[in-house]
C-alpha cells in the first residue's frame, strides 16, 4: 500500500474554481504517476487551463489541496513551481527574441563567479552539455528571432529540463511540429518517464494522446468524468466522454459541388524571405482547397501574398477574371477575401477588448446608425455569432482573453463571417480545437463551400486535410510540388510530394 502511494508524484484533491456565477473547476480528483505521461482531455472551455492555472499558482482555487511527494504545496505563481520542481511549456511559446539560446536558457538565474560576474563559460558549457543529453543540435548563439517555432519549442522544453523538474506540463507541444520532430519529441519525452519524470500532455490530436499518454483523463463542463489507462480505452468512448454525446464521424460528409474556376494563382513569387517560386494553381467556386506541406513550406507565406500582406515579385492573381494584385490586406478585404491566420493571440485578435469589440472590428461601416456606431447593433450582431457558433461565454460583453482558444478562434470565425466574404483563406483554423468545436468548424467550412463560398485551407493535420477538402495542394520548401484530388490519394503520396523539393 505504501509503495502504491508512494508511486504518485504530484496529487489534486477536491480542487474548485468559479469566476462569479460560473464555476469553471467542480471538486476534481487527479493523481499523478510518477514517470509516466498523464493526458488530460476535454473540450474548450472544460476546465483543463483552469486546472492547469490553479496548480501553478497563476490562479488562487477555491478549495481543495495540492500535493507534491507528498507534501502540500500552494505556489504563488509559475516561478515558484518551476523553482519548485513543476515545469511548464506553453503553446503560445513567451521568449526574449532578441537574445540567443543560452540567454533564453539561464533568464532569471545566471550563475556567477568567485567575482560577481556572469560565468558565460560555465552557461556554455552546461547549455552545450544539455542539448547533447536531448540529441538536439542548436546554435547556442543565434538570436531566438532567428529559429523557426519547432525549434524555439525545442529550446523551451530543454529549459523545462533544465530545472531538474519532477512534472513537467506540455500544452500543445505539436502543434508547430513536422512528423520527424514529433517523433524526436516522444523519443525525448520516453527518456524523461525512464529517468521518473512525469509529464502532463495536453493535446487535441488524439492520436497523439494515444501512442505517448499512459493515462487519460476527460474533463466536461468543469468535472473529471473518466480517468482510464490508454490502452483500456478508445477514441469513440473518449470522444463520447468529452462532449457527452457519440461522433460516429470524425468528420461530416463532404457533399459540396464546385462548380467553375474563382481563382487564379499564375507564376507567382515572392520578393522577400522566405521565398516562394513560381506558384501556379486554380481553385472553384464552392471548394475547399486544402494546402499541405511541412512546416516552413511556405503555405502561410502564399496565403499572406495573396492577401496582400506580402510583397509580391512577380506573378498574377484574378478573381471572377479580373486581375486582382492585392498591395494590402484592406483591399483584398474590400474585393469579398478574408483570412484566418495561424497566429491568433499575435494577430488575430484585440486581447484587451471584449467579444463585441473583436466581433465587429473587421466590419464597422455596418453597425452606424447616422455618423456614429450603434452599441446596440454592435451588440446583436455579435449575440448571433456566439448562437450560431456556439460560443461558450457569458454574453457579449465578455472579454476575449477569458476565453479557452478554441473559443477565442470562434470568435474570429465570427468576425469574418459578419463580412461575409466570398474567398475565405484558413491557415490552421483547428489548431488548439477539441475535437467537438472541430467537428463544429468542418460542418461550418462544408456548409459555407455548399453556399458557394470558395475555402483555401492550411492544416498540418494529415487526417484534417484528407477529411474535409475537394482537393490537395501540396507546398514543398517554397514550391508547389503537385495538386491531387483528395478521394484519390493517401498519405504516402502527399508526404512523397512534400519532401518533393527538399
Amino acid at each position: 500500500m505504501e509503495d502504491k502511494k508512494n508511486d504518485i508524484v504530484l496529487s489534486i484533491w477536491g480542487m474548485s474554481k468559479s469566476f462569479g456565477r460560473n464555476r469553471v473547476l467542480d471538486h476534481i480528483k487527479l493523481d499523478i504517476k510518477r514517470g509516466t505521461v498523464m493526458g488530460p482531455m476535454g473540450e474548450n472551455g472544460a476546465g483543463k487551463s483552469t486546472m492547469m492555472k490553479c496548480l501553478f499558482g497563476t490562479y488562487q482555487k477555491d478549495e481543495g489541496k495540492i500535493t507534491l511527494d507528498g507534501k502540500e504545496v500552494n505556489f504563488s505563481g509559475p516561478k515558484d513551481a518551476l523553482e519548485n520542481g513543476i515545469a511548464m511549456v506553453h503553446q503560445e511559446l513567451n521568449q526574449c527574441l532578441e537574445r540567443n539560446v543560452i540567454d533564453n536558457l539561464f533568464l532569471g538565474r545566471y550563475p556567477v563567479n568567485s567575482m560577481g560576474v556572469v560565468d558565460e563559460g560555465r552557461m556554455k558549457k552546461e547549455a552545450s552539455e544539455l542539448f547533447r543529453k536531448l540529441g538536439m543540435t542548436v546554435n547556442l548563439t543565434q538570436p531566438m528571432r532567428n529559429m523557426s517555432v519547432s525549434q524555439r519549442q525545442m529550446c523551451e522544453i530543454a529549459k523545462a529540463i533544465s530545472y531538474n523538474s519532477k512534472v513537467i506540463v506540455l500544452d500543445e507541444p505539436t502543434s508547430s511540429l513536422t512528423v520527424q520532430e514529433v517523433d524526436k519529441l516522444f523519443e525525448m519525452m520516453r527518456m524523461l518517464k525512464a529517468q521518473g519524470i512525469s509529464l502532463i500532455y495536453i493535446s487535441h490530436k488524439m492520436d497523439e494522446i494515444f501512442e505517448i499518454c499512459d493515462e487519460i483523463s476527460v474533463l466536461r463542463d468543469g468535472n473529471l468524468v473518466m480517468t482510464k489507462s490508454s490502452k483500456e480505452t478508445d477514441m469513440n468512448e473518449l470522444i463520447a466522454a468529452m462532449v457527452g454525446r457519440s461522433l460516429e464521424n470524425r468528420f461530416p460528409p463532404v457533399d459540396n459541388t464546385p462548380k467553375d474556376t474563382i481563382l487564379s494563382v499564375q507564376h507567382l513569387s515572392t520578393k522577400f524571405e522566405p521565398h516562394l517560386q513560381d506558384i501556379t494553381f486554380d481553385v472553384k467556386e464552392g471548394e475547399i482547397f486544402g494546402l499541405y506541406g511541412l512546416v516552413g513550406a511556405g503555405r502561410t507565406e502564399l496565403l499572406e501574398t495573396i492577401f496582400g500582406v506580402r510583397t509580391r515579385a512577380a506573378g498574377r492573381v484574378y478573381f471572377n477574371g479580373h486581375l486582382m494584385n492585392f498591395a494590402s490586406a484592406k483591399e483584398a478585404m474590400d474585393h469579398g477575401f478574408a483570412m484566418i491566420t495561424e497566429e491568433r493571440k499575435a494577430n488575430g485578435l484585440f486581447l484587451k477588448g471584449d467579444l463585441t469589440f473583436n466581433t465587429t472590428i473587421a466590419n464597422l461601416n455596418q453597425y452606424k446608425s447616422g455618423i456614429a456606431l450603434s452599441d446596440q447593433k454592435m451588440t446583436k450582431a455579435t449575440a448571433k455569432e456566439i448562437k450560431i457558433m456556439h460560443t461558450k461565454c457569458m454574453g457579449p460583453e465578455d472579454m476575449i482573453s477569458s476565453l479557452s482558444g478554441g473559443n477565442q478562434q470562434k470568435v474570429i470565425l465570427g468576425k469574418w463571417l459578419e463580412r461575409s466574404p466570398q474567398i475565405f483563406m484558413m491557415d490552421e483554423p483547428t489548431r488548439g480545437i477539441d475535437v467537438g468545436a472541430k467537428y463544429e468548424i468542418y460542418e461550418l467550412i462544408i456548409n459555407m463551400a455548399k453556399q458557394g463560398k470558395t475555402i483555401i485551407v492550411v492544416s498540418s493535420e494529415m487526417p484534417e486535410i484528407l477529411g474535409i477538402t475537394n482537393r490537395i495542394g501540396v507546398m514543398s520548401n517554397g514550391h508547389l510540388s503537385g495538386i491531387v484530388n483528395t478521394k484519390e490519394t493517401n498519405q504516402e503520396e502527399l508526404l512523397r510530394l512534400s519532401a518533393k523539393y527538399l
